[in-house]
């Protein structure tokens, strides 16, 4: 592996996020802050508990898998996106670095800055309530796994995408609509019989339940499942990915 050449484009990556630290590091902890004081206070104080846990402390696993998912998204396909939009993708496809070299700078890029938002706001929601981790490597891991799944998904959509407005597509369609409907701030216990059903289909359920499993040791969802369903869905943007600089795809004129 050319490593020289992984860890410039990684660096780079890296230091485009730390020329904006208002925007990459404040923002979320705002945010949180905001989400604490709507869903926290204002619903926490109709749903003082879930499952035996406080409301408060059960809404920060599927904070945490939100923000995780939707920068994971932004910040691969942005980073990819960015050398097509402005040419300099001809570079790298010249310069001695293979595909998957490339994939891993930009990839572990988008999965350092999503983890790491991550864990400013698990030390943010700390301020608001206290909370236990049961398996803190299995937190860890999941967030690395998940970040790197949709780290792919991202890197995919930045080459896919022909404009801005493409690239924005799928994360505010799809992504952001099924994240809110995984379970991030509730229950999926709570709901009708017939929508906890169907919710089954939502694979962000899995990841939510997963998380939540590390921090308070009770799922939703079987263990097994939420594994299996990360690792076909990592497997698919391997595979994808593979294909994708293999035959050259929205990569050659």
């Amino acid at each position: 592996m050319n490593i020289r050449a992984v860890s410039a484009i990684y660096r780079a990556e890296m230091a485009r996020t730390f020329r904006t630290p208002l925007q990459s590091i404040l923002s979320p902890v705002l945010s949180t802050s905001l989400y604490f004081v709507v869903f926290g206070s204002a619903i926490g104080s109709h749903i003082p508990e879930i499952g035996g846990i406080a409301y408060g402390a059960f809404i920060v696993p599927g904070l945490m898998m939100l923000t995780l998912l939707t920068q994971s998204l932004s910040n691969a396909s942005l980073g990819i996106y960015m050398p097509r939009f402005t040419g300099t993708i001809f570079e790298v496809l010249s310069a001695p670095i293979s595909g998957m070299e490339a994939v891993a700078a930009y990839v572990g890029a988008a999965i350092t800055k999503s983890v790491m938002l991550c864990l400013i706001i698990l030390a943010t929601s700390r301020f608001f309530v206290p909370i236990a981790i049961a398996h803190p490597l299995w937190m860890i891991t999941i967030l690395l796994l998940s970040a790197f799944t949709f780290s792919l998904l991202g890197f995919i959509i930045g080459l896919w995408a022909e404009s801005w407005e493409r690239l924005e597509l799928v994360p505010l369609l799809i992504v952001t609509p099924l994240t809110f409907l995984g379970g991030s701030f509730y229950s999926i216990s709570m709901l009708p019989l017939f929508w906890q059903k169907v919710s089954m289909f939502n694979p962000v359920v899995y990841l939510i339940s997963l998380l939540r499993w590390s921090f308070f040791g009770t799922a939703e969802v079987g263990i097994l499942a939420s594994l299996a369903t990360i690792a076909g869905f990592l497997a698919l943007g391997l595979l994808t990915v593979a294909w994708i600089f293999r035959t050259g795809y929205k990569l050659k004129p």
